[in-house]
């Protein structure tokens, strides 16, 4: 027998922790930052409810932060173990990792207290950290072996398959928005006795993805009949690469005749995309034929690449209509914050918002119409137009989790589905489905409660 601890994405979206405990061996999969209302919540200072330095390995599903986030910290804590993700994971998250190292230092400013971990953090952490191919079986100890198969959710992402005595269980991480703008489709699990699964969209489903691309179509041109500044607070990693690709079609199909400025207006996106550009593998056949057909897929006419702080301020002196891609998602840290404290209250103005708003952010207020927000401590009336386009998500919508299970649930070995890292009325409403539509055991299961499962 094992144990499952859940010790993070239980109840929120972000944060996620597992442990999991087979005789002498300690597995953790995931290790990251619970955010809210700030990148980091305070929550993120508490000691670790585990000992660091008893973990033998550390599993990674994928870099985004909320899986990544406190792995610095749990170095700093004492974890000499092994760490384990494919390779555009471990390439990834060292961007990353400099990149929040830069936030957490102004919030801790901010708040006149010690940073969570700083630079000199990373070099350790990235010394402990091994990578392994997709579809690549390794061997840890105590008779357990891993497998990373593709998530399709962004590049590198992994479902952890553990084996062990004939059994299976499986992390998903974040599962893909099959089929993706740019990626190949999540793989299928079909043999699995365990699975702990992503619900950030357990209970609603994202509009057709046709209707995704006309919409955006739809924003540009309105943008560029009324003369407007368009914003659009972007992650860097994802979801700036598939805007880019989408607005590099219509632009060069001519679907969109008029060519006007765009700014990817984020040095760590610039970084990532360069690091895409290198994976082309990973990519879907449509993107890989456009790609062996001489396209560009990152470029097209009047878009520029911001890296210098003082080209972002210049942004504003120029002429509309244009467009502005910055970080962060949520507006939560990055230059966006500072576009949106200088266009929030123009009515002359657009926010667009292309994923998912954690409860507590900025976009998350903008996106439930607030008519006033604080921005960097000032009080900021809304006048800008506010608009969202759920199908950018590259997260599964309700459904499409619903077909995932249904697919592992045909050989019929699934004992148990987890549902976690969704808002608790996604989760549980995942939960609900799962067991009416499909007769599953699914579970909701609370923080640091323990399971036994048989691995």
């Amino acid at each position: 027998m094992a144990k499952l601890t859940f010790y993070g994405g239980t109840g929120t979206v972000t944060g996620a922790n597992f442990l999991l405990t087979i005789e002498n061996c300690k597995i953790l999969v995931d290790c990251g930052l619970v955010q809210g209302h700030k990148f980091a919540e305070n929550l993120n200072r508490s000691e670790f409810l585990y000992n660091p330095a008893e973990i033998d390995y550390l599993l990674v599903t994928h870099s985004h932060i909320d899986h990544i986030g406190r792995i610095p910290k749990l170095v700093k804590d004492g974890f000499k173990g092994k760490i384990l993700s494919t390779p555009e994971t471990k390439e990834i998250a060292e961007l990353l990792f400099s990149d929040t190292v830069k936030i957490l230092e102004n919030e801790a400013r901010h708040e006149g207290i010690l940073p969570l971990y700083e630079l000199a953090d990373i070099a350790p952490t990235l010394v402990l950290w091994d990578t392994v191919p997709y579809h690549t079986i390794k061997e840890l100890q105590d008779g357990v072996s891993v497998n990373f198969k593709d998530a399709g959710h962004i590049l590198g992402s992994a479902m952890i398959e553990l084996s062990r005595n004939g059994h299976k269980m499986v992390f998903t991480g974040d599962l893909g928005n099959s089929p993706s703008i740019l990626l190949k489709d999540t793989e299928e699990i079909i043999d699995a006795n365990y699975i702990v699964m992503e619900s950030v969209y357990g209970d609603r489903n994202h509009g057709p993805k046709d209707e995704r691309t006309n919409k955006l179509k739809q924003v540009i041109q309105d943008v560029i009949k009324n003369k407007r500044t368009l914003i659009i607070p972007a992650f860097s990693l994802e979801r700036s690469q598939m805007i880019i690709y989408e607005m590099n079609e219509l632009f060069e199909s001519g679907e969109i005749k008029q060519q006007i400025p765009v700014f990817l207006d984020s040095p760590l996106a610039i970084k990532i995309t360069s690091i895409y550009k290198k994976y082309t593998e990973d990519f879907n056949d449509q993107v890989r034929a456009d790609i062996k057909s001489g396209d560009d897929i990152f470029n097209f006419p009047k878009l520029k690449f911001i890296v210098q702080g003082g080209e972002s301020h210049m942004i504003a002196k120029v002429p509309n209509p244009k467009i502005i891609i910055a970080g962060s998602g949520m507006s939560v840290g990055g230059r966006v914050i500072l576009h949106e404290k200088h266009y929030v209250s123009n009515p002359n103005a657009e926010i667009l918002f292309v994923g998912y708003q954690a409860v507590g952010s900025l976009g998350r207020q903008l996106q439930d119409g607030a008519k006033e927000v604080e921005i960097f401590g000032e009080k900021k009336d809304v006048r800008a137009k506010i608009e969202s386009i759920s199908g950018y998500s590259s997260h599964k919508d309700s459904d499409h989790l619903v077909e995932f299970i249904e697919k592992a649930a045909e050989a019929e070995k699934l004992k148990k589905v987890f549902c976690v890292m969704g808002e608790p009325k996604s989760s549980m409403f995942l939960v609900q489905k799962l067991r009416d539509n499909l007769g599953v055991d699914a579970v909701y299961p609370s923080f640091k409660q323990e399971v036994e499962i048989e691995l």
